[in-house]
């Protein structure tokens, strides 16, 4: 009877240590995921600052375009000069965008004649806009 007593002590000692051990075990683990949750939401924090730092960087960059477009100082002249190139870049596109959509008939000329007008009537007849885009081809 006495090994059985004794292997009933060892075992009811090793379960308390195995429960001690399995609560320690549960705070360090609970810890842990508090210190990772903290750190996704200061993460996701520091994004979200991030992403408004840049909407705001831009919305300061167009106000100054569109204050100071034809006379920047210096240091903007630079950067002033690639946006108004590549506006006008754009421009031209959209125009090449039109006459592709009219057919590649010209909607405007210099002339006094009336066959910009004629070229313009033909052309809106014949080339209609495809179902959901707007009138730069693109998908809204």
């Amino acid at each position: 009877m006495a090994n059985y007593d004794d292997l009933k002590k060892k075992a009811k000692d090793a379960l308390e240590t195995i429960a001690d051990v399995s609560a320690e075990a549960y705070k360090i683990a609970e810890e842990k995921a508090k210190i990772l949750a903290k750190r996704a939401k200061l993460n996701a924090e520091i994004t979200r600052e991030k992403a408004s730092i840049r909407r705001l960087k831009g919305e300061i960059g167009s106000k100054y375009y569109e204050l100071h477009a034809d006379s920047p100082e210096e240091a903007l002249k630079e950067g002033c000069e690639n946006i108004t190139e590549a506006l006008a870049q754009i421009e031209a596109k959209k125009r090449e965008l039109e006459e592709l959509k009219t057919g590649g008939v010209a909607t405007e000329c210099d002339c006094d004649d009336d066959c910009c007008e004629e070229a313009t009537e033909e052309t809106s007849e014949a080339a209609p806009e495809a179902p959901g885009e707007n009138s730069y081809g693109e998908n809204p």
